[in-house]
Parts: structure tokens; sequence; C-alpha cells
């Protein structure tokens, strides 16, 4: 057998283990989208809380979207909408691929139907599982890397799902409950905290090697490192009462400039869904009303407010090459969305390493969102996922409990506008040695 003829026969098995690999990971991240969306009313799917956020409906049809417009247009010359306005409706903010519907205005378009949007989802999926299974060869492998784009696409609007419905459900004096919890009955109290040290050095960050990533992670690339210490785990909601009860929220020297004109101007005097009743803290959660638990991790601040806690601690935010340090060893384990609390957990004792450092909550870097040295972003519609929001934005790392498991990577670069604090977004403190 040739060198032509050996490579021809390689990239046909290849093709027919991408094609099973790729078919059974759409059916499951199109599916458990879905199951997030068992517990929900038809009600629950079409309101709009705030600009930043999209009704539930829309991000079934925007993901849909998605997979039409990137997978089934450029590789299925058969297959046709089921109606040509969806790509007006659903596109976000991908330029390229056409005219959008404005943001702020999701909320008031009540067609399609919840139902219509659900028959829209299976067309596509029919579509695009049918095109896996007749594809072949070099149509296959250029195939295979979009679908898979799509499919962690998809799990970004799963967590996004998840966090707007609950920005929704906050407004309620029902208090809804999107999925009970047991009782808080046994609360434990928290390891006391620690630090982990880690020596300077040039280090290498960023995505190598195999694997998906998306664009922002790359290229890998060398960075000097001084000494510093990270808490070995994660910021608690009692200790963060602490720094409310110190009057952290009062006083402007612990904040960045924009952050305290935030506070003034937004009124903030504790995390997002916090409110004192009785001279209690209770906050709202998807299993309802709860009082505050002081050994949870503290969840839902801003970038402001976790940088005003680092100082009020005499310590700092870590850069998010040194959390990437700290975290090279570390197992990919924690509290993600298939866990199902949709909420940070207490940690349950500790050993001498890093706790937490994936799911629970996202945790703030003092890292602006910028290009790695090197990145280039792709051509076409696509390449406009990351590259141009690389601006006044702050990195995130590790995931949350609305994140999926297979969704994280230690390189993974989330980035959020520095007093956004709907998200999952916690604090984990550094400190020079």
């Amino acid at each position: 057998m040739n060198a032509q003829s050996t490579a021809t026969r390689d990239l046909y098995f290849r093709s027919l283990e991408n094609r099973d690999s790729i078919t059974a990971r759409f059916d499951e991240v199109r599916r458990f989208t879905e199951r997030l969306c068992e517990p929900l009313e038809t009600e629950d799917y079409v309101v709009q809380s705030m600009e930043d956020a999209s009704p539930t409906r829309w991000h079934l049809a925007h993901t849909t979207w998605f997979f039409e417009t990137f997978v089934l247009r450029p590789f299925d010359p058969g297959y046709e909408s089921p109606d040509p306005i969806y790509a007006f409706l659903f596109n976000s903010y991908y330029v390229q691929a056409g005219e959008r519907y404005p943001r702020p205005r999701r909320g008031l378009v009540t067609r399609p139907t919840v139902k219509s949007v659900f028959a829209y989802r299976r067309r596509v999926d029919e579509a695009v599982s049918g095109l896996l299974s007749r594809a072949t060869g070099e149509t296959l492998e250029a195939l295979v890397p979009v679908v898979e784009l799509g499919l962690h696409h998809e799990q970004q609007h799963q967590e996004l799902m998840l966090t707007d419905l609950k920005h929704l459900l906050s407004f309620n004096p029902l208090y809804p409950v999107y999925r009970p919890r047991e009782s808080e009955a046994g609360r434990s109290n928290p390891p006391e905290a620690g630090w982990i040290a880690f020596p300077e050095g040039v280090v290498e960050v960023g995505h190598g090697g195999d694997g998906f990533c998306f664009d922002n992670e790359t290229p890998r690339h060398r960075r000097f490192v001084e000494t510093f210490r990270m808490a070995d785990r994660l910021t608690t909601n009692g200790e963060f009462m602490e720094f409310i009860e110190d009057g952290g929220y009062r006083e402007p020297t612990l904040w960045l400039d924009e952050g305290w004109r935030t506070v003034e101007s937004e009124g903030w005097r504790a995390p997002l869904y916090w409110r004192e009743e009785d001279g209690r803290w209770m906050y709202f959660t998807m299993s309802g009303l709860r009082e505050v638990d002081p050994a949870e991790p503290v969840c839902h601040v801003s970038f402001f407010e976790a940088d005003a806690f680092a100082r009020w601690a005499g310590a700092r935010l870590p850069s998010e090459a040194e959390w990437e340090i700290a975290a090279a060893k570390a197992p990919l384990d924690g509290n993600f969305v298939e866990s199902g609390t949709c909420h940070p957990l207490p940690l349950e004792g500790k050993g001498r390493s890093l706790s937490q450092l994936y799911g629970d909550v996202w945790e703030w870097t003092a890292s602006p969102y910028v290009a790695y040295p090197g990145f280039r972003p792709g051509a076409g519609a696509l390449g406009e996922y990351n590259g141009k929001f690389m601006i006044n934005q702050m990195v995130l790392r590790g995931g949350s409990c609305a994140t999926s498991r297979s969704h994280i990577r230690k390189t993974y670069r989330n980035f959020f506008h520095p007093d956004k604090r709907w998200q999952f977004s916690g604090i984990r403190v550094a400190s020079g040695e």
C-alpha cells in the first residue's frame, strides 16, 4: 500500500471515529439544554429582566440558529429554514452573518411561540444528525470542528440560561423555586483558610496540545511571575459579612474610582440577591429565598467588590497567569451544573492543597481580558466569537455551579465587565510572598 492509500485509509477510519463521537456529543448537549428547561412554565421562557440577560426562549432559538447558520447552510445545500426571519431574530453579535434584532428588546417578541422554538430545535437537530451520518472524508473533517464549537457555544448558553433565569425569578415576590434543595439544617463551619506558596519563574500558560479550546486561550506563551501565594479556598459568605459589618461598602479608600462611583450610583451594600430582614441576611437562590449560609462561597459579586474585599483583607486578586499556574496539577473536579444544585456549596474539609478551583463560583482575576501575544482571530463570522470583546473586561477562571463539567479547562478564559454580578462569580485572594 502506497503512502497516498495509507493516508486515505487513515482519514477514513478517523472520520468514522469522529462521526460517532461528535454525533453522541451533539445529542447529549442538545438534550441537556432541554432538561434544564423542564422545571419551567411557559411564562418563564419569554420575559427579559434586563438588557444583559435574554429570555430562555431566545437562548433555545439562538443556539439552534448557530447550527443552522454555521453548519447546515455551508454543508447541506438542501436544507431550508422553517422561517428566514429567524436569521434576523436569533443572531446575537455576528455582524458578518447579517442584521440582528436589538438585544434590549428580545423580551418584547412573543412569536415564534415556545412550542414553535422547540419544533425549530427538532428540525435542526434532525438535519444536523442526518448531515453527520452522510458526510465522509474531508467534508466530515471540516464539519466536526464547527459542530464541536457549536456545542461548546451551547454549553455557554446553558449557563447563561440559568443565570438569566435566576435574575428574572429574583424580581418575583413569590420567590419561585426552580429546583428544590434539602433543608439548611446541619450547616458546617468552613475550614480555616490557609496559603499555598508558588515560586517565581518563567512558565508557559495558554492552551497547548490536543483537545478543544476557544481561540482566546491561544497561543501558548511564556510569562514570568514573581513568588506569590494563593488562598487555599474560596472566600466565604461569613468572611464577606465581616467586610460588610466593618463598613466595606462605606469606605471609598478600598475601592477603585469606577467601583466607588458604581457603589454610590447603584446603592450597593451587599452582593446581588442579598437582603437584610430582621437583622438576618437572606438571599434569593434557585431554590427560593433562604438565609445566607456563612460557610458557602460568596457569590454574585462584581470585580469591583472582589477587589475591594481583597484590599480590606490585606491581599489582592490573583492574575490569570498565577491562577493557571496554581491550577496546573489540580484535578478538574468540583460542583458543576450536573450536580443539580445551581448553587455554590460549602467546603467539607480540605487537605494541604488548593480546594474549589473548579466549579462553585467563577473566580475574578486581576487580569484585563486582552489578547495573548501572537493571537489572531479567525476569518469570517466565527472569527467574531472572542477577539472583538478584548477591551474593558476582566478575566474570570475556574467555572461555576452553572458550568458543565465537560466544558471547562484550566486554560478557559471567561470575561465580563467589572460591574457585572448576575453571573455566579466569587473571590479567591492572593498575595506576594
